[in-house]
């Protein structure tokens, strides 16, 4: 099921968690890889991904983060 563009949900690929779309390469993978200082370019050669792929895991994390609600515990 594509939950947004370039990303999909299948229970049988990486036990349902998204990943981006023709590959078996998680959303949360390359997220951390852009994290850690990986260029754009390291990751697309090394997961075999284009910079459209990178550039929608991005807009489908940021999309989560908006929705997410953080509340200060006094």
């Amino acid at each position: 099921m594509e939950i947004a563009n370039r990303i999909l949900v299948d229970e049988k690929i990486r036990f349902g968690k998204p990943v981006i779309k023709g590959s078996r390469v998680p959303v949360d993978l390359i997220i951390g890889k852009l994290a850690g200082g990986t260029t754009y370019d390291e990751v697309m050669s090394e997961y075999e991904i284009t910079r459209e792929d990178i550039l929608a895991v991005l807009d489908y994390a940021a999309k989560h983060l908006s929705d997410e609600e953080v509340r200060a515990i006094v």
